[in-house]
C-alpha cells in the first residue's frame, strides 16, 4: 500500500434505518471519487425492506413511504456498494469514512462476509488522536465548523461523504505527517489511537457508574 494521497480519494457515507451498526440497514449510500480534479458522484437510495423509524427519517429526511417508491432494492445498492469500494482500493485510492467503524460494520453485517482490503482515513478518529483535549463534541458538523470546510446539507449522504473528504485534505496540510506514513502505518496509527480514546471512555463511564456495554473499541469495524 502506498501513502495517503489527498488528492485521490473514494469517500463514502452510508445514511440508515439505524444507529446500530448492528441492526442497521441502508437507505442511502453516496461515494465520492476523487482522483486530482476528477470528481465523480454515486449515490443509490435503497428500499430498506423495513419500516424506516421515524428517529432516524427525522435524521435523514427520507420516510418509509418514500424510500419504498423511488428506492431500488436492498441487497442490489448493498452489493454495488462493496463493489465500487473494492474498485477504489484496486485503483489505487484510500477510502475516506467518517467514523468508519460504524459505516463499515454495516457493511459486513449486511453482506456476512466484508472485508477491509485496502487503506481507510477517518477523519472522526484523525481528529480524536491528534487533538485529544479539545472540547466539544465531533460530529461531522462540529469538525466541518472546526476545520472551516463547507458542509452542504447535514445527514444527506453525499453532502456528509464530501464533507468527510474536506475534512480529510484539511487534516493532512495540519499534520502532514500523516502522508508520510504509509498505508499499513497510517491503519495502524488509526486502530491503536482509537482503542486508547475509546478504552478511556469506557473507563470513565464505568467509573460514573454508566453502563458502558456500547462502547466499541474496535477499528475500522467492530471486533
Amino acid at each position: 500500500m502506498t501513502n495517503f494521497d489527498a488528492s485521490r480519494m473514494l469517500s463514502f457515507d452510508l445514511e440508515t434505518t439505524s444507529h446500530k451498526p448492528l441492526e442497521a440497514r441502508i437507505v442511502t449510500s453516496a461515494l465520492v471519487r476523487i482522483d486530482g480534479r476528477d470528481v465523480d458522484t454515486v449515490e443509490m437510495l435503497a428500499d430498506p425492506g423495513v419500516e424506516i423509524p421515524e428517529e432516524a427519517a427525522r435524521i435523514h429526511g427520507i420516510s418509509t413511504e418514500k424510500a419504498r417508491a423511488e428506492g431500488r432494492p436492498h441487497d442490489d445498492v448493498l452489493v454495488e456498494t462493496v463493489q465500487h469500494i473494492k474498485a477504489g482500493w484496486e485503483a489505487g485510492l484510500t477510502l475516506v469514512v467518517f467514523n468508519a467503524s460504524y459505516d463499515l460494520t454495516v457493511l459486513r453485517q449486511l453482506s456476512g462476509d466484508f472485508t477491509v482490503t485496502g487503506p481507510v482515513f477517518d477523519p472522526y478518529v484523525i481528529d480524536k488522536v491528534k487533538d485529544p483535549y479539545r472540547k466539544g463534541r465531533r460530529t461531522l458538523g462540529n469538525l466541518s465548523e472546526h476545520y472551516r470546510v463547507r458542509l452542504d446539507n447535514a445527514h444527506e449522504a453525499t453532502a456528509d461523504a464530501l464533507a468527510a473528504a474536506r475534512i480529510a485534505w484539511k487534516q493532512v496540510k495540519l499534520w502532514p505527517e500523516l502522508t508520510r506514513m504509509s498505508a499499513d502505518e497510517l491503519m495502524e496509527f488509526q486502530a491503536v489511537g482509537y482503542y486508547e480514546s475509546q478504552t478511556g471512555l469506557k473507563k470513565y463511564f464505568e467509573g460514573q457508574g454508566k453502563d458502558a456495554s456500547d462502547v466499541n473499541v474496535s477499528w475500522p469495524m467492530y471486533g
